[in-house]
């Protein structure tokens, strides 16, 4: 079976929540609630935080987790991603976005099978339904279509498919959730590719392999997944994770 390895990028210099991966939800804090979820799924191997903040990696180290000091000079979370993984001997790594309190350890094994049906596959990005009109119009929320062997075709901050267009057969609009497995051969091609003029106006990192002419097969989820990106956000995940099954099983957990 291939090695596979859980990386979550986590810095302290958010531009829209500076400091969001120290902030409590339910009296434990945000990076913690994705490092012991993601943990929760028997795929993977190893769960390491990838940081370039000290008050992360002690956060993180403090309760038994295991994370790795980063450059600060990152620009995309995806090269700090491969920079944890240059020393580790895995096959596949999944990029875990560490605003994710609520991702479920189902949700990774349904974006790496695709991985391990077909070698010749370089990576995979989760994706699910948008149900609230305020997703689909808010700039926080990166869009994806595909084409019809279900890669992507782009991604944009903006609302796409047109609403209008959605009428003649396009269904729900979809949003990528920024849960990402590559095959860590591919990972290295990828931060060596030169950026890209559509990942830079949208600020999405799989524009990069997009535009370079890869195939980003998007895999499809109905978890109600919230990522945290303001303050809102913050409460709105609170909120859920009152009522969250799995959150007992490792609310006290250390390690």
């Amino acid at each position: 079976m291939p090695v596979i390895c859980a990386i979550i990028p986590a810095r302290m210099a958010s531009s829209r929540f500076p400091g969001k991966p120290l902030e409590k939800i339910l009296g434990l804090s945000m990076i913690e609630h994705v490092r012991r979820r993601v943990g929760r799924c028997r795929m993977m191997d190893r769960v390491i935080v990838a940081t370039c903040d000290q008050v992360i990696y002690d956060e993180v180290t403090r309760h038994g987790g295991q994370a790795v000091m980063t450059a600060d000079t990152h620009v995309r979370c995806t090269e700090r991603v491969e920079e944890a993984a240059q020393s580790m001997a895995v096959d596949i790594v999944v990029n875990v976005q560490g605003d994710m309190p609520l991702v479920r350890p189902e949700m990774l094994e349904t974006l790496v099978a695709p991985l391990l049906a077909d070698p010749e596959l370089p990576c995979t990005d989760l994706m699910s339904p948008i149900r609230l009109e305020s997703e689909f119009l808010s700039r926080n929320v990166v869009k994806v279509v595909c084409n019809r062997k279900g890669h992507a075709l782009y991604y944009s901050r903006q609302p796409i498919p047109d609403p209008g267009i959605g009428k003649a057969g396009f269904g729900a609009p979809f949003k990528q959730l920024g849960v990402i497995a590559f095959r860590k051969k591919f990972l290295e091609h990828f931060v060596r590719l030169p950026a890209t003029p559509l990942e830079i106006s949208e600020s999405v990192d799989m524009m990069r392999p997009v535009e370079h002419g890869f195939p980003v097969l998007m895999v499809s989820t109905d978890y109600p997944v919230t990522g945290v990106d303001t303050p809102q956000d913050l409460i709105q995940a609170e909120t859920l994770m009152r009522e969250d099954q799995l959150f007992p099983e490792y609310r006290t957990l250390h390690g």
